[in-house]
């Protein structure tokens, strides 16, 4: 298998560290991007224009982060990381798709519609010019906002994201916490759940492997 990466880019770092939890060898990794963008050679192969990309041994391509976690859930069961039975997992993906809609979400129409070297470039995955929208940059920081107080309240109740033991929707609410750092929006100070939280999960060993 070969795993076309961006390194600084969260969704790629959210499969590195399911990779790294679940005790699968890393695959051969190929990096397509640069400083802030991907590469023409890869866009021409994935018009898709997003990554993380698996390619498996007999050329099937997978995008998508999720879908990529999902196909290596099926490959390895253990240690289980996307559910045990229905129940489970409908909670683990309800709050993973929490943490991306909002969480995730968020701190990318504030990178995309703010920053200089986005100017065109709006909207991920399109090869056409997308201009920036200046009113997004509210909306993302809104979306982060309402991510907080949500995982605050079900952090202040819970361990971790979905409930007592560590899942893919942690993997998902710490990609996206500290990409939102990086923009200057970090967790807030009446937070103090989603700091005890982000303090246990950014101490896991294939936390700070997958940077």
């Amino acid at each position: 298998m070969k795993l076309y990466n961006w390194q600084p880019a969260p969704n790629c770092r959210r499969v590195r560290m399911f990779i790294l939890e679940k005790g699968l060898d890393m695959p051969e990794t190929k990096e397509v991007g640069y400083e802030f963008g991907l590469t023409a050679d890869y866009t021409k192969t994935w018009t898709h224009a997003l990554v993380p990309m698996l390619e498996t041994g007999d050329g099937l391509r997978i995008g998508e982060a999720m879908a990529i976690c999902r196909f290596l859930e099926e490959e390895r069961l253990e240690p289980n990381l996307m559910g045990a039975n229905g129940r489970e997992k409908a909670v683990i993906e309800m709050w993973e798709r929490r943490a991306y809609e909002e969480g995730m979400t968020g701190a990318a129409e504030v990178l995309r519609n703010s920053h200089p070297a986005f100017v065109d470039r709006g909207l991920q995955g399109s090869l056409e010019p997308v201009p920036q929208i200046p009113a997004l940059i509210e909306r993302g920081r809104g979306r982060l906002n309402r991510f907080y107080r949500k995982f605050e309240d079900q952090l202040r109740e819970n361990r971790f994201v979905a409930g007592d033991r560590f899942t893919v929707a942690d993997i998902t609410a710490l990609c996206s916490i500290d990409f939102a750092k990086l923009l200057d929006l970090g967790i807030p100070e009446d937070c103090p759940s989603v700091v005890r939280w982000h303090r246990e999960v950014s101490s896991r060993p294939a936390a700070g492997a997958s940077l």
